[in-house]
Order: structure tokens, then sequence, then C-alpha cells
């Protein structure tokens, strides 16, 4: 095994899985697999319901194999855009959705959509099949994978929507949301949700009207005039999404949160920011003052690699500041993003 040892409670159970994944022939991760087998075996006396198991079952194929599909392109990153099924290609928007994939995919960033009809076939159009990525759902009326992406190896199908949300988030480094129904609004609350609870990692979420439209101007109206107005969220959740007409505008939300940030973690007890270029110690000093808000613990500093990254030979190239984020205020520590971008 790598790094740490697989122990189960049962040392002949340990040393069963630990032959087990050596006849396989080994691999990445074989600590984690051993965990993941011994729970498996748990199914037999754990989980009755054969409907139950099923979806374990399935779940588990489809992230295995979807994991597999995106692993080849980890360092592109990748824009996913949501919007109507049912947009048509005379649309405005349909129009919008093949500029603004052509226009991101220039910029150097490869395109996921759910892979069907209207505003998902318009933004493979604009992409080309090569930039990218399909993540279908079986449905008993729809979909099947528009023509794009029907024949390309970068097509997944999934039967839950719940592992097809995942690979959604897991995969992409920004989120564009142009019209649609009950699917699109679903997949824009919960990236909302994920990055205001700290359960996915601060991106860009930009929503695209048509010029002139109302659609998410209408939305926000309500945001504010409902959750904002009655304390149901907080003021500065307002900074987790940007709304515009303009195509290009949505190419520049999205390529500008990367001029300097890079990625962040959780190390322990710290929350590690990684960028391109060192910030100033004034510009630090005034990040200390502006953003004190959010520090809970040691203030924000420029550090080198901590251990666990370098364990893991995480970008190790990158500079890094560090400090001890309150792990609520998700709005807040967006400014404190867009701040470090516009050094």
């Amino acid at each position: 095994m790598k790094n740490k040892k697989f122990g189960s409670a049962d040392p002949k159970l340990t040393r069963q899985i630990q032959e087990l994944i050596a006849a396989k022939g080994g691999g990445a991760n074989e600590t984690e697999v051993a965990d993941i087998i011994e729970n498996a075996l748990k199914l037999l006396t754990d989980v009755k319901d054969t409907g139950d198991i099923r979806v374990i079952q399935t779940a588990m194929r489809e992230l295995r194999y979807a994991f597999r599909v995106f692993a080849p392109y980890a360092e592109k990153r990748k824009v996913t855009i949501f919007g109507s099924a049912r947009t048509k290609p005379e649309n405005v928007e349909y129009h919008q959705a093949v500029e603004f994939g052509r226009k991101i995919s220039e910029a150097g960033y490869m395109v996921i959509t759910g892979a069907g009809p209207g505003i998902m076939q318009a933004g493979h159009e604009g992409a080309t099949p090569e930039n990218s990525f399909g993540v279908n759902i079986r449905l008993p009326w729809e979909q099947s994978a528009n023509p794009v992406i029907a024949e390309d190896k970068k097509l997944i199908t999934f039967k839950y929507f719940f592992t097809r949300k995942l690979i959604f988030i897991r995969h992409s480094d920004a989120i564009a949301l142009f019209p649609g129904g009950f699917g699109t609004m679903d997949e824009g609350y919960e990236a909302l949700t994920l990055m205001q609870t700290g359960k996915s990692q601060i991106m860009p979420l930009v929503l695209i009207d048509k010029p002139g439209g109302t659609y998410w101007k209408t939305w926000d109206k309500h945001v504010r005039e409902h959750l904002l107005r009655d304390k149901l969220i907080s003021p500065d959740d307002l900074n987790l999404y940007q709304i515009t007409d303009n195509v290009d505008e949505a190419v520049k939300i999205v390529s500008r949160f990367y001029r300097n940030f890079h990625s962040s973690r959780f190390v322990r007890d710290q929350f590690v920011i990684r960028l391109k270029y060192t910030p100033s110690p004034s510009a630090i000093a005034a990040l200390n003052e502006d953003f004190a808000d959010i520090v809970n613990g040691e203030p924000i500093k420029v550090i080198s690699p901590t251990p666990e990254e370098i364990e893991d030979s995480t970008h190790l190239d990158l500079v890094r500041i560090a400090f001890g984020f309150n792990r609520r205020d998700y709005g807040r520590l967006r400014q404190l993003i867009d701040v470090l971008n516009g050094l």
C-alpha cells in the first residue's frame, strides 16, 4: 500500500483484501480502494433491499467510468453550460450559446453540457466536439445525445441525476446559465448552494440573458425581494453570481477569475489560496484590514507549500497565501478572490 496502510478490524480480511488488490496488479489509491472493498462486503448484511443495492452499484459504476473519461483532460479548465433543451436554433439565446461556446473555447476552456438539444447542442456547436464533453441523462421521453457529441468518446450517459450533477460540479471551473426550465433552475441553485456552504470550489457563475432580456434580471429581483429582504440569505451571497446580456462580458467574467487565482483548499485549520503572482507586503496588509471579518485565527500571509501539498505534489510551483477562514462567509471569500485578481 502507498502512504498509509489499510487496516480492517479483522486482520484476516485485511490480508485477503490486500492479496486481492495485489492479484489485480495494484494501482493508484490502494488504501482507499481497499476501504471501498470492505464497505462493499458490508452490504451483504447491512442492506437487504435489492433496489437499494442497485442504486449503489449503478452510482459507483457511473462515477468510475466518468472519472476515467475526464482524467486525460484534468489540466484543462472547463466551463459547464446549462440551459433549456427546448430552445430552438432560430432563437436569439441559441445563437448566443453557440457564440459563447466558441469564444470560451478560444479562450482556452473546454465545454461541458448535458448533451441534449437546445442550449446544450448550441454550446457544443460553438466549442466543437474536440473541446466538448457531453454528460447525458437517460429519460423515458427525452433525451438522446445531440448529433454534435453523439459519436464522441467524451459522451457519458447517466441513469441518475445525482451522479450526473456531481460530475458537472466536480469538473467545472465555471458555470454559464442560459434561460431554461426546472432543470436549469435546479442546476443553478445547486451550484449556488454548494458554493454558499463551502461544499464546492468558488467559481464564476454567470447568468446570460438575451440582449435586453429580463429572464435572469427577474430571477435576481425575486432573490433580492424575497430571499434577501426576508434575511433567508446574506447580502454577500449575491457575490456568488453575475448577470449579463453580453457574451463577450460573460467570457471576460470567467477569464478574469483565473487572472491570478488558481485554486484553493483547506489544510487543517488554514485556508490555502494558490496564486500566479505574489502579493506585495502592502497588499497583504490591506487584505488583512479589509477582510478581517472572515479571518478566524491566523491572519492572511504568504506561505510555502504545506507538507500535505508536498506529499500530494499539488501545484508546488504556485505562490500561496493562507489564513484562518471562518468557513461561513463564502460570498465575502469571492470578494477576496476578486481583489487578488485585481492586484
